[in-house]
């Protein structure tokens, strides 16, 4: 079969290499740690070369929701070893960093830089990340404030001390109560 020479041939044939490139970038994206490899590389940018101690503590502080001193020896050990047998390797492998398994350091590669756009996205919509979970805890503050507000008028009512109007109207107050939060809490997320 003879190899295509036209135009188009060619355009279609770069395509596919495009994409598959943007295929591996993906497959390799889709481990949680090396995605966090390469945010710290993108958070400390103003370096050329990382420790890979440093790297592993760090991502093993974000995978715990902890600072890297409140970690214990287990929890840095597992990354460090999932680092350093798997994941630097495979990074270094697809050119994205320089790794020096002897050394144990880590070179970002001008591709690294190719990636930084896939990581953005990933970190302004991670779970994991302590800013989102700052988000999902304020209705959480919402919901135990209308509890609060609710205990005490089935207090009131239980009591005999709340008026005859507020008794009778229990219910649809409380009702109430959570359908604004809802919606106000559904709205803050969705904007």
């Amino acid at each position: 079969m003879s190899t295509p020479s036209s135009p188009v041939a060619e355009n279609l044939e770069t395509s596919m290499d495009r994409s598959l490139e943007r295929d591996e970038l993906f497959h390799l994206l889709q481990n949680g740690r090396r995605r966090g490899v390469l945010r710290y590389i993108h958070d400390n940018a103003d370096e050329s070369v990382f420790e890979m101690r440093d790297i592993a503590e760090q991502v093993a502080a974000w995978e715990n929701g902890k600072s890297v001193a409140q970690l214990t020896s287990d929890e840095r050990q597992r990354v460090y070893i999932a680092l350093y047998q798997g994941h630097l390797p495979k990074l270094d492998e697809a050119g994205i960093v320089e790794y020096d398994q002897s050394r144990g350091r880590v070179e970002p590669t001008p591709l690294a830089g190719r990636v930084e756009r896939y990581l953005t996205v990933e970190s302004a919509t991670d779970d994991s990340t302590p800013e989102r979970r700052d988000d999902l805890s304020t209705p959480v503050w919402y919901y135990g404030g209308a509890t609060l507000v609710s205990t005490a008028l089935l207090a009131t009512v239980a009591l005999g001390v709340a008026p005859a109007l507020v008794a009778g109207s229990l219910a649809t107050i409380v009702t109430g109560l959570f359908v604004a939060i809802t919606l106000g809490v559904k709205y803050r997320l969705l904007s």
